[in-house]
């Protein structure tokens, strides 16, 4: 057996032991770019090195096969490549301030490495460290909103509920901050962070509250039953950024001239484009979202392109 083949079945051997459900020959095949054939004999060779892999067949008669016995996958340890994916995800959650999360990613690694020999944690540490100096680590210039760290892990707590929160909001015309009931949907981290609830004092309308205007919060004892409807990801797509507003949603068309269209079919401008190829190579790209001129101006750093709405 090739290294290389060994190391796809490591790899297959860590999938079906980390889903619950196991994996099925379809995912193997998606998985590692393979047919299906080549996907059924990877199974099979995976029954052969672990005797003990069970499966289970759904309603559509589809195999799922499951790896109970993680003992030889623990010896794997981790790799100095997922170190640095891991420590690179907690300093991009620092950046951006996303503070729990960070928080979070830490305690992870610190388990991790707990996990280890010490002198192959020493090592891979090193060999980070190493990665992570080659690479360099990039921060983005200019102000950064500061979000409080106990106001984020109380918002978190609610969403959990979810429970309803009151908050301490300074609005635009605020001269201080004013004690606020809200029923908590989600949070949106960009440029500035907000937090997406219902003000129960108002309408039933969502309303966005910057988390840099919150004094403060506290969590209250009152659950609440979240509209069902709600989809805080189809709710983000509307925005370019974490800023949505639902006064200045539109339709907007993006004509690429055959030249600029070679550039903008590499990139995806939002996740609910669609995308109309023209007889002289151009391309039309459509989407409704909301500020259009927000967007716009974020286009034209990219490629050349007519924007109508």
């Amino acid at each position: 057996m090739s290294f290389q083949k060994a190391q796809d079945l490591l790899k297959l051997a860590r999938l079906s032991a980390s889903r619950h459900g196991g994996i099925s020959v379809k995912e193997v095949a998606e998985e590692f770019s393979v047919n299906e054939r080549t996907a059924q004999r990877m199974i099979y060779a995976l029954k052969e090195v672990f005797p003990s892999i069970s499966h289970q067949t759904d309603s559509e008669r589809r195999r799922w096969w499951k790896l109970h016995d993680t003992a030889m996958i623990g010896m794997q340890g981790i790799y100095d490549r997922e170190l640095v994916a891991l420590e690179m995800s907690i300093r991009r959650a620092e950046r951006e301030g996303a503070l729990m999360d960070a928080e979070a990613l830490q305690a992870l690694r610190d388990r991790l490495m707990a996990t280890l020999p010490s002198s192959h944690a020493r090592r891979a540490e090193v060999d980070a460290e190493a990665v992570l100096e080659a690479k360099g680590y990039a921060c983005r210039p200019g102000p950064k909103v500061k979000t409080s760290a106990t106001v984020m892990s109380v918002i978190a707590a609610a969403l959990k509920g979810p429970f309803r929160l009151v908050v301490w909001y300074q609005g635009a015309q605020d001269a201080e901050p004013c004690q606020r009931t809200v029923e908590p949907y989600g949070l949106l981290l960009g440029t500035r962070h907000y937090l997406i609830a219902r003000d129960i004092a108002k309408d039933e309308c969502l309303r966005r509250f910057r988390l840099d205007r919150i004094a403060g919060a506290e969590i209250t004892i009152e659950w609440f039953e979240k509209d069902r409807d709600f989809d805080l990801e189809a709710y983000a797509a509307q925005s370019f950024g974490s800023f949505h507003s639902d006064a200045e949603a539109s339709r907007v068309v993006w004509r690429f001239s055959p030249v600029a269209a070679v550039t903008a079919r590499e990139f995806e401008f939002h996740p609910n484009q669609e995308i109309f190829e023209q007889e002289d190579g151009g391309l039309i790209v459509t989407t409704r979202l909301a500020p259009p001129a927000r967007f716009r101006r974020e286009l034209l750093r990219h490629v050349h392109s007519d924007v109508a709405n």
